[in-house]
This record gives C-alpha cells, sequence and structure tokens, in this order.
C-alpha cells in the first residue's frame, strides 16, 4: 500500500525498511533529510507523546529559541520542528504518527512493533537510528506546570540570554557539576544567581564547588528546597523555599528557575539490547554514532549527556545517516561481488 500523501504510513501496513528512525527531533529529522535524498526512503516513527512530548521532542515545549543557526530573529520550538518534518517529508521521508512499543536488535534485518499491535507479526529494518532523546529531571512543583517556559527551564544554555532574565535574580536548583556550570553561565546575564542544595555539601568536583563558592554573584542557600513557584500569572517572581533542618520557611524573589537535577534518556525500549553507561545513556563508539549492535545508531541526547543542544543533535544525526548510508553501500557491494563469485 502507498504511502498518503502527507508522508504517513497506514496503520495496516507490514513494511520492511532499509532504515528506520525511531524519534522526531533535530537527531531524526536531520537523519531523515540526509537519508531521504540519498533515495534510502526512510521511516521515521515520530511517536504518539512518546516519553511524554509530542512529535518533534523537548522543542515542542521550548518557547523562543534564539541560538539555532539561521533564525536571527529566534523561532518558536513548535514552529522550528515544523520546518523539520515540513523538510524530512518534502524529500520523501516516510513520516508516522506512532510509537514503537517493542523491538529485536538480536539479529538482522531487526524486528520492531508499533504499539498495540505486539501480538501481531513484526514489521523489519537492515537498519536502526535510535533517536528517541531524553527528558530534563523536574520536580514538579506547585505552580510549576503554570510558568514553565515562563520563567523556569531546565537549560540555562537555551534560555538563560532571552529577555525576561536579564539583570533579573535568578536560582538553580542542584548541588552537581551540572548546577555549577548552569549557575556560573548565568551570572553573565542575570544580577545574582541563588543555587539551592538539598544538603549541607556540593556533589560536584571540588575544582567546581571552589568556582561556585568563590562566585561573588552566587549564593548558595544549604539543606534548602523549594515548595512553591509563584507569579504574576504571566511570569515567575518568586520561590517559596524551605530550610530543611530548621524547617524554616521564606520566599526568594527571583524571575527565573533553572532545574540542573539530572536528565532521564529514552532508552527503554533498547534497555538490556544496547550498551548504555551508568545513567542510561547508549554508548556509542567514539566519533561516530556507532553502538555496539551492528546497524543500529544512535543520535541526539539519547546518547550524548554532554552539550544537550538542538544543533548537536541535528548534527549527530547528519553523522548517524552518512553512517548508515555507508554501512548499506558496503553491504550492498559485497553481496554483488559474493553473488558474482
Amino acid at each position: 500500500m502507498a504511502p498518503i500523501t502527507n508522508g504517513t504510513v497506514p496503520r495496516s501496513t507490514k513494511m520492511h525498511s532499509k532504515v528506520v528512525i525511531i524519534g522526531s527531533g533535530p537527531a531524526g529529522h536531520t537523519a531523515a533529510l540526509y537519508l531521504a535524498r540519498a533515495n534510502l526512503n526512510p521511516v521515521l516513527f515520530e511517536g504518539f507523546m512518546a516519553n511524554g512530548f509530542a512529535p518533534g521532542g523537548q522543542l515542542t515545549t521550548t518557547t523562543e529559541i534564539e541560538n539555532y543557526p539561521g533564525f536571527p530573529n529566534g523561532i518558536m520550538g513548535p514552529e522550528l520542528m515544523d520546518k523539520f518534518r515540513e523538510q524530512s517529508i518534502r524529500f520523501g521521508t516516510q513520516v508516522i504518527t506512532e510509537t514503537i512499543s517493542k523491538i529485536d536488535l538480536s539479529a538482522r534485518p531487526f524486528r520492531y512493533w508499533r504499539e498495540g499491535q505486539e501480538s501481531e507479526q513484526p514489521e523489519t529494518a537492515d537498519t536502526v537510528i535510535i533517536a528517541t532523546g531524553a527528558s530534563a529531571k523536574r520536580l514538579h512543583l506547585k505552580g510549576e506546570e503554570t510558568y514553565w517556559q515562563s520563567g523556569i527551564s531546565a537549560c540555562a544554555v537555551c534560555d538563560g540570554a532571552v529577555p525576561i532574565f536579564r539583570n533579573k535574580p535568578l536560582a538553580v536548583i542542584g548541588g552537581g557539576d551540572s548546577a555549577v556550570e548552569e549557575a556560573t553561565y548565568l551570572t553573565k546575564y542575570g544580577s545574582h544567581v541563588y543555587v539551592l542544595v538539598r544538603r549541607g555539601e556540593l556533589r560536584a568536583s571540588k575544582i567546581m564547588a571552589k568556582r561556585l563558592m568563590s562566585n561573588p554573584k552566587i549564593t548558595i542557600l544549604w539543606n534548602t528546597v523549594a515548595l512553591e513557584c509563584q507569579g504574576d500569572g504571566d511570569l515567575l517572581n518568586n520561590l517559596h523555599i524551605k530550610n530543611v533542618l530548621s524547617g524554616d520557611e521564606r520566599d526568594l524573589p527571583v524571575n527565573g528557575l533553572f532545574y540542573a537535577i539530572g536528565h532521564e534518556p529514552a532508552t527503554a525500549l533498547v534497555r538490556n539490547q544496547l550498551q548504555t553507561d551508568e545513567d542510561g545513556y547508549i554508548v556509542t563508539v567514539p566519533g561516530s554514532t556507532q553502538t555496539s549492535v551492528k546497524g543500529v545508531f544512535a543520535a541526539g541526547d539519547v546518547q550524548d549527556k554532554r552539550y544537550r543542544q538542538a544543533i548537536t543533535s541535528a548534527g549527530s544525526g547528519c553523522m548517524a545517516a552518512l553512517e548508515v548510508e555507508r554501512l548499506l553501500a558496503e553491504e550492498e557491494a559485497d553481496s554483488r561481488e559474493d553473488g558474482s563469485a
């Protein structure tokens, strides 16, 4: 059955594909774009609220993006992902708005099942790109949903420079190296940065801790947790906080709150099938997107715990596509040689 005109494939179709991409963020769509232009007819499963996100991933929950090249006036996250999707489809990617719930990577061709079809015959693919991303850990404080992306963020590098945070008091929650990096970065823009640490010490390395404690624009609030995010209805302007030792509660007037408590890679689908690190991120060959299973590649935040930017995700999606193309070409050449022997 042929795909319908918007690039999607009917649910009942059973396919064999040269390459299947799981994930619809910058990594997945960049891979799809390159593969489609190489006439490899990629199939991209964008998921249906997979990992808690709409198709397009984390950027669909982001407001204005100012640091993605090519958009000097900025662009809204959902709009950017719509453009990624349109470009993928334009060059022939089959985009399926369903979630892959099960996959078997034990042998090629790889077998996979769509959500709700686990008892049916699987579909197959010669190669797979895992681009399922990661999600920032959140505390789900009272008021958090109201002010998410309206004063609350999980990425200082992404959002710290936006006007609502400039020359304003800001807060960071976390005690590890990431929290130190986030707080230090925010001192470039905020008037002052408060770091809320639940314990009486930092988990960060000694050199990072020293950097944090010696910065005059940073105040560490030890043994402190946030209880509620408050604002004027449009933007955050206050945190209600508590000292866990004394029990004292008070308000902390801030115009920005940044979570630095870690991310959760979306690797449940391939857990115990691919090598992952201690935090659950897929391990790839250095300088490559190749995973521990030949023919399976990982791109974007699902394998990147350091940068976690849209542009680096897109770059790794390009890498994965080129590596898939090279592998398939080599195998096709080997097959022809064997056939002529």
